[in-house]
């Protein structure tokens, strides 16, 4: 008698599940998500069609599961930027570059999967994904603002809300200019001189030190 150790086991995967959902990604990212068939995700993430749906399942399914993953690691390199280094002004710099960066990336669509592709896909969840997203990026550099607060960076009148709203918008405006064409050089200019700009105090000329 066979036990549960000793039974005959299912075929193994012959492709490596975390690689299969990043080619999926940059299938979604470059072709817009109305614009890539199921036949198109099984020959570029190189899955079988049964493959795909068991362990992916339909195309909806396996592009919300693909935006989440790509949001996280966004997300922690952008708070990565925003918290590893000192001072105020070289972090909301840094959060910025790293929109041009990442929209920039060798190897990928220019643009960004969340700013450029998914506001274009008519779905509810995708859409509530999207504002929540965008929500906490705020809440995550409007934090980096409190902390210089308390540090003495900022005074404590500073609109932390409003400029924390403006550093994304200004992210997002930098992808979108990335995705047009717009040089690398050029758009990592314009961030160190937008994080200038965010840092002035109310109705003052002076940038924050740092």
């Amino acid at each position: 008698m066979l036990t549960n150790s000793t039974r005959t086991r299912g075929r193994p995967r012959s492709f490596d599940e975390a690689e299969a959902l990043e080619k999926a990604t940059q299938l979604f990212w470059s072709k817009s998500y109305d614009g890539v068939t199921i036949d198109d995700l099984i020959a570029g993430m190189g899955v079988r069609r049964q493959s795909l749906y068991s362990v992916f399942g339909d195309k909806r399914t396996l592009f919300l599961r693909a935006l989440r993953a790509y949001a996280d690691a966004k997300g922690a390199r952008a708070a990565k930027a925003l918290f590893s280094v000192p001072t105020l002004r070289d972090a909301i710099a840094g959060f910025l570059r790293h929109a041009v960066e990442s929209a920039t990336e060798a190897g990928s669509a220019a643009g960004c999967l969340m700013v450029c592709v998914a506001p274009l896909v008519d779905d509810a969840e995708v859409r509530q994904f999207l504002k929540d997203a965008t929500t906490a990026g705020a809440a995550l550099v409007e934090r980096r603002f409190r902390d210089a607060i308390s540090a003495g960076e900022l005074p404590s009148d500073f609109p932390v809300a409003a400029r924390a709203s403006q550093v994304t918008d200004l992210a997002r405006g930098l992808t979108m200019r990335a995705q047009l064409g717009t040089p690398r050089k050029t758009l990592l200019t314009d961030a160190d001189e937008a994080a200038d700009l965010v840092l002035l105090p109310r109705g003052g000329s002076a940038v924050v030190a740092g």
